[in-house]
């Protein structure tokens, strides 16, 4: 029996590439060390805030103005908030703009019930994005669904591409990787393949106005070449349920 969903992460998964050499060492201080999630997270020299105990967030606070205001992020124990403290390590200028910018729509709008496009958009964002760098034709098949060219003719311009995956609920759920998990894509133009310059790109172009408009591409990420065995058959992508034709 598992004890600890921490220990449930394959770090040898190919969408973990990017984030293994920093997450894998913590995750093992959670399962083989015994420390909390905002404890092993903590224990980074990077670390861009201080991680706290959830019950740290006082009733009736928001959590992203917890965080702006006291420079601390309530973390839980489990997966999910694991890979959020891991997003705040990897991408510590992107994390930071994200609060400013949920600040700033809380500041304006207030707390409402159902959140307005632009909150909504940055929670999509924060959950759920992976950044891509790719070739103008590659995109514009992804963005356009034209799963026949993304995965087929235009398939060895993947070779030319960078994939990131960003959101931590996005993480979460590739640990029990399903053909269905699919990915808001946003593209990038960063001036290297280095996280770091990925970082800084994003911090920079980022805005609520542009999350808003839905900048997103789907793509289903177990069909990205290299990242999942059974995608080198054709037949993995005739599911239609999964790589749906546009609207």
């Amino acid at each position: 029996m598992v004890e600890n969903p921490i220990e449930t992460i394959d770090w040898s998964a190919a969408w973990l590439a990017d984030w293994r050499q920093t997450g894998q060492p913590l995750a093992e201080l959670v399962v083989a060390g015994g420390l909390s999630c905002a404890g092993a997270l903590n224990r980074s020299y990077d670390a861009p805030l201080r991680f706290v105990s959830q019950s740290e967030l006082p009733a009736g606070v928001a959590y992203e103005a917890y965080i702006h205001r006291t420079g601390q992020c309530p973390t839980r124990d489990g997966l999910h908030d694991f890979f959020n403290g891991l997003c705040w390590l990897q991408f510590p200028q992107t994390k930071r703009r994200l609060n400013q910018l949920h600040v700033a729509q809380i500041a304006h709008t207030g707390i409402q019930p159902v959140r307005g496009p632009a909150r909504d958009a940055l929670t999509v964002f924060d959950e759920n994005a992976a950044f891509l760098q790719a070739p103008d034709a590659l995109w514009d098949a992804l963005a356009a669904k034209d799963w026949a060219a993304v995965f087929g003719t235009l398939r060895p311009l993947w070779r030319q591409a960078q994939l990131v995956l960003f959101g931590h609920a996005l993480l979460e759920k590739l640990v029990q990787p399903r053909k269905s998990i699919t990915a808001h894509v946003y593209r990038t133009h960063p001036a290297s393949d280095s996280i770091a310059d990925l970082d800084a790109w994003m911090a920079d172009d980022l805005s609520a106005e542009k999350l808003a408009a839905k900048p997103f591409a789907h793509l289903p990420v177990l069909g990205v070449p290299g990242w999942w065995p059974g995608n080198v058959e054709p037949a993995f992508y005739a599911d239609a349920s999964v790589f749906r034709p546009p609207k």
